[in-house]
C-alpha cells in the first residue's frame, strides 16, 4: 500500500503543473527568508498534511519523502528526481542555498515559457490533423451512402465520365482500401512522432525545415536555451550546464549539443560552435547573437535575454504556422466538399440523359 500510494503521489505531483510550481514558489520563498532547507520543506508538509490530519495527501508526502531523501545525504536534485519532470530536475542541480534560490525561481519562467510552446504547437497540429481526419471521413461517407444508391440506378454498364467518373474511383478505392489506408495513416503518424526525438544525422538537417519537423525544433530549442539560461543563472558554468543538458536529453538533442560540446572543448565559444556544426539550431540570428555575447561580460543575462526574445518569437511564428495550416485545412475540406456536390450533380445528369 506504501508503494501504490508514493506512486501516486508522484504521479499527482508531476501531473499538477500549477501546484507544483506553486509548492516550489513557496519554497524560494522560505529559502530566501533564511529557512534552512530542511525547515522549509518542514512547514510546507505541515500545511498540505493539514497539521497532520492528512498526512497521506500527495504533496504531504513529497515533503517527506524530500526531507528523507536529503538526510541520506543526496543533493537537492537527486532528493527530488522522479518527482519533478527532467527538465526541473536539471534546473536544481546547484549545490549551496543560494544558488538554489534563483534556481528554483528559474524553474516557474522555464516551465511557464515552455508550456507557452508546447500550447501553440498542439494548436499548430491538432486542428490541421483534425480537418485531414475529416476529409478521409467525408471521402468515406460518400462511398458508403452517396455513391452506391447512384450508381444502383444507373445499372453496370455506364461509363462514368468527368467529376461524376472520378468520385466513382475514389470512392471505390476507399471503400476497398479504406483499413489499409487508416492504418498506413496511423502508421505514418507513429513514424514521425517516433523520429522526432530520436532522427539524427544530416538528414535530418533537412527535415527540420518542415512541418511538423521545424516546430519540433522550435520547441526544443526553446526549452533547451531557457534550461541553460536558468543553470546558467544559478551559478553553473556554460560547459557543465551544456553537458548536464546534453546527458539529459533525447537523441536529437543531445547530438547536437555533443557536437557543439566537442568544439566548446577546442576553444570556441558557444555561438562559433553551434555554427560549426552545420546544424541551423536554433536558427542563424540566435547563433550570430550567442556568438556576440559570449564576448562580453555578464554572458548569463545575455543569453536569458535571448531565451525569453526567443520564445516570444517563436510563439508568434508557431502562431503563423497555426494560422496557415488551419486557412488550408478548411480550403481542402471546403474543396472535397464542393467537388463532391459537383460529381453528384454530373451523376445525377448523366443518369437522366441514360434513362431519357
Amino acid at each position: 500500500m506504501e508503494t501504490i500510494e508514493l506512486l501516486y503521489a508522484k504521479l499527482v505531483f508531476k501531473m499538477n503543473t500549477e501546484k507544483r510550481l506553486a509548492l516550489i514558489r513557496k519554497l524560494a520563498s522560505l529559502l530566501r527568508n533564511n529557512f534552512s532547507l530542511m525547515d522549509a520543506l518542514g512547514r510546507i508538509e505541515q500545511i498540505e498534511s493539514h497539521d497532520g490530519k492528512k498526512p497521506d495527501e500527495p504533496y504531504a508526502i513529497a515533503m517527506r519523502e524530500w526531507q528523507k531523501n536529503l538526510e541520506q545525504g543526496l543533493s537537492f536534485s537527486d532528493a527530488t528526481r522522479g518527482w519533478l519532470p527532467m527538465e526541473e530536475t536539471l534546473l536544481v542541480t546547484s549545490g549551496n542555498v543560494s544558488d538554489l534560490v534563483v534556481a528554483l525561481e528559474n524553474v516557474e519562467t522555464v516551465v511557464n515559457g515552455v508550456t507557452r510552446i508546447k500550447r501553440a504547437m498542439r494548436s499548430a497540429i491538432a486542428y490541421p490533423l483534425f480537418l485531414l481526419i475529416l476529409t478521409f471521413a467525408i471521402i468515406i461517407m460518400v462511398g458508403m451512402y452517396l455513391v452506391p444508391p447512384l450508381a444502383s440506378i444507373a445499372g453496370p454498364n455506364v461509363v462514368w465520365t468527368g467529376a461524376a467518373g472520378l468520385l466513382i474511383t475514389v470512392s471505390e478505392f476507399f471503400m476497398n482500401y479504406w483499413h489499409v489506408i487508416a492504418a498506413g495513416f496511423v502508421f505514418l503518424c507513429f513514424l514521425v512522432w517516433v523520429s522526432l526525438a530520436n532522427w539524427t544525422g544530416v538528414v535530418r538537417t533537412l527535415f527540420d525545415d518542415l512541418i511538423p519537423w521545424n516546430i519540433y525544433k522550435m520547441h526544443t530549442a526553446v526549452g533547451w536555451l531557457m534550461s541553460l539560461s536558468a543553470m546558467m543563472s544559478a551559478g553553473v558554468s556554460m560547459p557543465d550546464a551544456m553537458r548536464i543538458l546534453a546527458d539529459n536529453s533525447n537523441k536529437y538533442l543531445r547530438e547536437i549539443l555533443e557536437s557543439a560540446l566537442r568544439h566548446i572543448a577546442n576553444g570556441d565559444n558557444l555561438g562559433v560552435a553551434l555554427s560549426r556544426i552545420g546544424r541551423n539550431f536554433p536558427n542563424q540570428e540566435i547563433i550570430g547573437d550567442l556568438t556576440i555575447y559570449s564576448e562580453m561580460n555578464d554572458f548569463a543575462p545575455n543569453v536569458s535575454r535571448v531565451a525569453n526574445d526567443y520564445l516570444a518569437d517563436s510563439v508568434r511564428k508557431m502562431e503563423a504556422i497555426s494560422s496557415a495550416m488551419n486557412s488550408i485545412g478548411i480550403l481542402l475540406v471546403s474543396a472535397i466538399i464542393a467537388w463532391v456536390v459537383l460529381a453528384t450533380f454530373q451523376m445525377q445528369d448523366q443518369i437522366t440523359m441514360m434513362l431519357s
